[in-house]
C-alpha cells in the first residue's frame, strides 16, 4: 500500500502544489459537542436530502428543499411518525417536491431509527458523537441496518454534510482503492469495508489528517 506521503505529492502536483491541495481538501468538522447538539429533525432533514439526491441532480433538490421542509413539518421525527395514509398521498402527489413513493416512506421510517438508537444517549447527536471515527463504516452498517434505503454513500454524505469526519466512496475514490489494490472485496460488502477502514486508519496515522482530508487526496491523486 503507498504511503500517504506519495499520494499528497502526486494529488498535489496535479493540482498546483501543496497549499492549493489543502484548500481543496479543506472540510468543516464538527467537535464531538457540537455533533451532540445537532437536533434529531437536522439528522432527518440530513438523511432525507441524501436519499432524494441520490440518482437524481442534486441542485434541483438543493433548490427544491425549502418545500421539503414544509412538506415533512421541518423533519421533527415524532410528527413524522405520526404521519397516516392520506397525508402520504398527498405527498405523493404534492408537486413542489419531488415525488418518489418510496423516498418519501423512507422518511418515517428514518425517523424511528434516529429516535431509537438517539434514545440511550439522550439523542441521536449524542449517538453520532460517541461512535469512533477509526470504525465509520461500523456506523454506516448501522445506518444501513437501522434504517431505510441509506446504503451506499447516501449515509456517509449526509454524515459528512453535518460535520462528522467520514470518508465517502466517490468514483474517483473507488478507483484508487481498487487500482492500487487496498481493497480485493466488494466496497459494499463487510471485509471490502473493514479494508478501506484499515487504509484509512494507516493513512490518518501517518498523516495526521481527518478521513474526510484524507479521501478528498485520493479523488484528486486520480482526477
Amino acid at each position: 500500500m503507498e504511503h500517504f506521503d506519495t499520494i499528497f505529492q502526486r494529488a498535489a502536483q496535479r493540482h498546483g502544489g501543496e497549499k492549493k491541495l489543502m484548500a481543496l481538501i479543506a472540510t468543516p468538522l464538527a467537535t464531538p459537542e457540537q455533533l451532540a447538539a445537532v437536533s434529531d429533525d437536522r439528522w432527518l432533514s440530513s438523511f432525507t436530502m441524501s436519499l432524494f439526491q441520490s440518482g437524481f441532480v442534486w441542485r434541483v433538490i438543493r433548490n427544491k428543499w425549502p418545500d421539503f421542509e414544509r412538506a415533512f413539518f421541518g423533519f421533527d421525527p415524532q410528527k413524522m411518525l405520526m404521519l397516516d395514509d392520506s397525508h402520504f398521498e398527498r405527498l405523493n402527489n404534492d408537486v413542489s417536491i419531488v415525488r418518489h413513493a418510496r423516498k418519501i416512506a423512507a422518511v418515517p421510517a428514518n425517523a424511528r431509527m434516529i429516535l431509537e438508537l438517539g434514545q440511550p444517549y439522550g439523542g441521536f447527536g449524542a449517538f453520532v458523537a460517541q461512535w469512533p471515527t477509526d470504525d465509520i463504516t461500523g456506523l454506516w452498517l448501522t445506518l444501513k441496518k437501522h434504517g431505510y434505503l441509506l446504503g451506499g454513500n447516501i449515509g456517509p454524505y449526509a454524515l459528512r454534510r453535518l460535520g462528522v469526519d467520514t470518508f465517502v466512496f466517490t468514483g474517483d475514490v473507488c478507483a484508487y482503492l481498487r487500482h492500487h489494490q487496498v481493497v480485493d472485496a466488494g466496497l459494499g460488502s463487510q471485509k471490502g469495508l473493514r479494508q478501506a477502514q484499515t487504509a484509512f486508519n494507516e493513512w490518518q496515522a501517518q498523516s495526521g489528517l481527518s478521513l474526510s482530508q484524507i479521501s478528498k487526496t485520493l479523488a484528486f491523486s486520480m482526477g
